[in-house]
């Protein structure tokens, strides 16, 4: 089972951009379909995007849609999360998940591993 942590959060204005990383532990990381979600104070766990084993795929939730790039590099136990034109309401904890079993990619509880989370807030 992989352990992943995410780095790259913080403040930031509103229009800029943020590169979010996750790094991966473990030898079977190729194995896993990864995506992130967010949650912002109150509400309910959102998913932002998700990408296949061989980076080949990749799915976006609409919020995000055209403005944010999900990557991974492989060899390097590495998945990316790179956030273009961000505004305040993309405010939120940002993490990194890891999927074993094939399931829905937008739905969290297909998820079997998560990351601690990392902050990012956008200032307007």
């Amino acid at each position: 089972q992989v352990q992943l942590v995410e780095t790259g959060g913080g403040l930031v204005q509103a229009g800029t951009s943020l590169r979010l990383s996750c790094a991966a532990s473990g030898r079977t990381f190729s194995s896993y379909v990864m995506g992130w979600f967010r949650q912002a104070p109150g509400k309910e766990r959102e998913f932002v995007a998700a990408i296949s084993t061989s980076g080949g795929s990749t799915y976006y939730g609409d919020s995000v849609k055209g403005r944010f790039t999900i990557s991974r590099d492989n060899p390097q136990n590495m998945v990316y999360l790179q956030m273009n034109t961000l505004k305040p309401e993309d405010t939120a904890v940002y993490y990194c998940a890891a999927m074993k079993v094939t399931a829905p990619w937008g739905r969290a509880r297909s998820y079997d591993t998560w990351g601690q989370g990392t902050q990012v807030t956008v200032s307007s």
